[in-house]
């Protein structure tokens, strides 16, 4: 860090800054003036340019808050915010590198989350999406999302269910997975979708024991064949709504000066948009620990350290980025902690299908969201109108929100569930 972007700030002052304490904004409250300047204004004078929005902060430190007396404390680094040019990803927000395609194929990967061989996942955190779900008997299941993969093992690969299938619709990707239950393979068939289920021309089954039934990889070369030979050379995709990577950082330097200066959210009912600091995230699907989540923020990373509610960190394996060929994960690739720069629970209607044993879970229509980036949390509603429309994110007042540029982490959580923060 720059010395001319270091402050140091009293302990005793600015100790839940610091440590991450949520707060959130209590009924009724006043909106509270500091320096004499109300919160509108004080947003106003810092929407111009950094160098300012620096200065600014550093003055009203230095100015109206005690020097550091003992312990003194760092702000982390924020990148700086000045205007972005070139590129984005319309599936993660960010720059793309030169000679990226925004169109690129996209392949929607079914991956296993249990107990039973399917963890460590492979290659996970190069997806710039994730759905989180129950797939059957409260054991939850990822619909990945991938664009240009890399990876030289991706996988294990699991089977399809009917809600991943329309969560995955509106990214125009392949559909990789190992068979399915029934209502969603008719609805593949029917939908004319790009279809790539098990067969050894495009995947092949690890050798380790431990894995049992979830052995079954595929490549980012193998992935790469399947378009090449089914003349899949790009994808329509609808995206998220997105920030700019400068427009995030923005939104982090005012996090910061709101820490300072202890401006709190006025809030006229309980139904108003919330708008609180979020450090620690807890998801619950169910009653076992097994497959609840909870999530640390990382504010040097700005990025959201996943881990299972039983303390062990989601761990998944990362692999080089060119063609090993066939081979084991284990043998190749290093394990590294999943680290989303965006995690959104949607409370969804959830009960059992008509078979009594796979999940129904409703796609279509709305229900409320949580959506965590930047160290904030944002309390509003999901919707999706159809099964070809993408989701929305709504704040309170009906304003579409902007995710942060990066992985993003989705999950439906049961509306028996729980999320906690």
């Amino acid at each position: 860090m720059d010395e001319k972007n270091k402050m140091t700030i009293s302990e005793d002052d600015l100790k839940e800054a610091f440590e991450g304490k949520s707060r959130k904004p209590s009924k009724g409250k006043k909106e509270k003036k500091s320096g004499g300047f109300s919160r509108k204004e004080l947003t106003f004078l810092i929407s111009g340019i950094v160098g300012m929005v620096v200065g600014i902060i550093m003055i009203i430190v230095s100015l109206c808050l005690p020097s550091a007396s003992s312990g003194a404390l760092e702000y982390p680094e924020i990148p700086s915010s000045k205007s972005d040019d070139g590129e984005y990803s319309l599936l993660t927000g960010e720059k793309l590198a030169e000679g990226a395609s925004k169109t690129a194929p996209v392949y929607c990967i079914q991956t296993p989350n249990g107990t039973d061989g399917g963890r460590p996942q492979v290659g996970l955190q190069q997806a710039g999406v994730i759905f989180e779900a129950i797939a059957e008997a409260g054991i939850t299941r990822f619909a990945a999302i991938y664009q240009a993969p890399t990876s030289a093992i991706i996988g294990p690969v699991r089977s399809l269910r009917i809600y991943y299938l329309e969560w995955d619709t509106p990214f125009d990707c392949a559909i990789v997975h190992a068979g399915g239950a029934e209502d969603a393979l008719n609805a593949v068939a029917a939908g004319g979708y790009r279809d790539l289920t098990e067969t050894p021309a495009y995947f092949y089954r690890g050798t380790r024991g431990e894995r049992r039934w979830n052995n079954l990889f595929t490549t980012s070369e193998k992935l790469g064949e399947f378009a090449k030979n089914k003349g899949f050379s790009n994808s329509d995709l609808k995206g998220f709504s997105r920030l700019t990577p400068a427009e995030s950082n923005q939104a982090r330097m005012e996090k910061v000066v709101e820490k300072v200066l202890d401006i709190t959210e006025p809030s006229d009912d309980d139904t108003s948009e919330i708008v609180a600091e979020a450090t620690d995230i807890n998801i619950r699907f169910g009653s076992s620990a097994t497959f609840n989540v909870n999530y640390k923020y990382d504010p040097d990373n700005n990025t959201y350290k996943r881990s299972y509610a039983s303390g062990l960190a989601h761990e998944v394996y990362s692999c080089p980025d060119e063609d090993l060929g066939e081979k084991d994960p284990e043998d190749v690739c290093e394990l590294k902690q999943m680290a989303p720069s965006v995690v959104i629970a949607m409370i969804v209607q959830e009960g059992r299908a008509a078979d009594g044993y796979h999940e129904a879970i409703t796609t279509i229509g709305s229900g409320k969201a949580y959506v965590f980036q930047n160290g904030t949390a944002t309390v509003g509603t999901w919707s999706k109108t159809s099964k070809s429309d993408q989701i929305k994110f709504l704040d309170e007042s009906g304003s579409e929100i902007k995710l942060a540029p990066g992985q993003t982490f989705i999950s439906a959580v049961p509306n028996y569930g729980g999320v906690e923060y």
